[in-house]
């Protein structure tokens, strides 16, 4: 069995201490993608950030190692070791070149967004105006398509990602967003986008920040019921879990470099709240996902896809 954990924040930092991945796994954790950069980080970041971390996963190999394929994932579990991989959220540091997709996959990236909340020439985000994908965003996608990359479509606007998802050639995840219909945020999807999601293969992975699970202090039980959500509208094969956990740590500032508004990716009219941090689910909330699952009337096979199979799927589906 592998559970895969779909989106996970360090601080974007050359410097991070990656504990709390030692933690991630002996809550059950076999992969975790892990995010380098957003639109708002300027490549000198991201560059800055994917060298740490791979310098960091390099010098402990007894305890993480930086995947390319499913195989890569199954052995790492077998020698007990975590597995992972990066993630970007947005298009922004392609610098509009194609191209530079297949780059990101050459350093660990596997899986990336188009847009974070934000228009950007790419996508449109989920907290701007709807314009729809653009013929920039079409090769941008086909590029990522074929360097092997996971399209992900949380923090994108509806509509743009109605059209993402029309247009992959391979499956198309939202790596940590809920359902709308539960918690009607801007960041969540609605029932459209998850049967849209289906269509192309693709998974669901129900994030555990408050704002978007709708309780104030998260925990296993509030996952599974947005878990049950998807699984009762398309089927058990098309939700996962991402729990979008981020850390902070102590003398460790990642803010990003030159103009940086924190209103502006998160508006307060949005449903942010100004100098208020969300609430994660704790990190031994994957202990707890098994039993709460099964008081949904889950059977032992469909929780299994629910915790990693189905994004297994996808990673076959998409890996070079």
């Amino acid at each position: 069995m592998i559970n895969w954990d779909a989106h996970f924040c360090l601080p974007q930092h050359a410097q991070a201490d990656f504990s709390p991945l030692k933690q991630l796994h002996a809550a059950g954790v076999n992969y975790v993608s892990i995010n380098v950069g957003a639109d708002m980080n300027p490549v000198s970041q991201v560059m800055s950030v994917i060298a740490g971390y791979r310098a960091t996963i390099a010098a402990n190999p007894e305890r993480y190692r930086l995947v390319s394929g499913v195989d890569d994932i199954v052995q790492a579990a077998a020698d007990g070791v975590l597995a992972i991989g990066f993630d970007l959220e947005g298009s922004m540091p392609l610098m509009e070149q194609p191209e530079m997709a297949a780059l990101y996959a050459q350093l660990g990236v596997r899986q990336m967004h188009f847009a974070y909340n934000r228009n950007n020439s790419v996508a449109d985000g989920c907290h701007d105006t709807a314009r729809g994908l653009t013929p920039l965003g079409l090769r941008v996608l086909e590029a990522v398509n074929q360097a092997g990359i996971i399209v992900d479509c949380a923090h994108t606007g509806r509509l743009c990602s109605l059209e993402i998802m029309a247009a992959s050639s391979k499956p198309v995840v939202f790596s940590h967003a809920n359902p709308f219909a539960l918690v009607p945020h801007g960041r969540n999807v609605t029932d459209e986008q998850i049967h849209a999601c289906a269509s192309t293969g693709g998974v669901v992975c129900v994030s555990g920040l408050s704002w978007f699970l709708g309780s104030e202090q998260p925990a296993a039980a509030d996952v599974a019921r947005h878990v049950g959500y998807v699984a009762d509208l398309v089927g058990v094969a098309h939700v996962g879990i991402g729990l979008d956990i981020c850390i902070s740590q102590k003398d460790l500032d990642d803010t990003p470099p030159g103009a940086f508004d924190p209103a502006w990716w998160w508006p307060e009219a949005a449903g942010y709240r100004a100098g208020r941090a969300p609430a994660f689910v704790p990190l031994d909330a994957w202990k707890a996902l098994p039993l709460e699952l099964r008081k949904l009337g889950m059977a032992p096979n469909e929780i299994e896809q629910v915790l990693g199979r189905n994004m297994l799927r996808v990673a076959r589906a998409t890996w070079r």
